[in-house]
């Protein structure tokens, strides 16, 4: 699994799959964001598959599905979530460009 580290407490990477999560764990992450809507690629998983995992390995994990533009309702949860959330967190998407999106916008509000 391959994540960029945009700062100390957050990075990104594509879509993560649920045999990744133990990895996640062990990389030092202790949260995880979803920026991808289920049913966006044939055969990804979805989110609840990911957060099952997320959950037996100990980790908070929180959806906010952006398509396209971020929207100011996903924008708002997701500055709630990183208010909340413990960190180092691990945000996705199938590149990583919106969970990264997501934080530029953070930095900048």
């Amino acid at each position: 699994m391959n994540f960029k580290n945009l700062d100390k407490d957050y990075a990104v990477s594509g879509q993560i799959l649920p045999a990744q999560i133990p990895a996640i764990a062990a990389a030092g992450f202790k949260s995880i964001v979803c920026a991808r809507p289920d049913n966006e690629d044939h055969g990804q998983p979805s989110f609840d598959e990911v957060a099952r995992e997320a959950e037996k390995a100990g980790l908070q994990i929180v959806h906010v599905p952006v398509s396209g533009m971020v929207g100011q309702g996903a924008f708002m949860k997701f500055e709630q979530a990183m208010e909340q959330m413990p960190k180092p967190v691990l945000a996705y998407c199938r590149s990583g460009g919106r969970a990264a999106s997501l934080y530029t916008m953070l930095k900048r509000a």
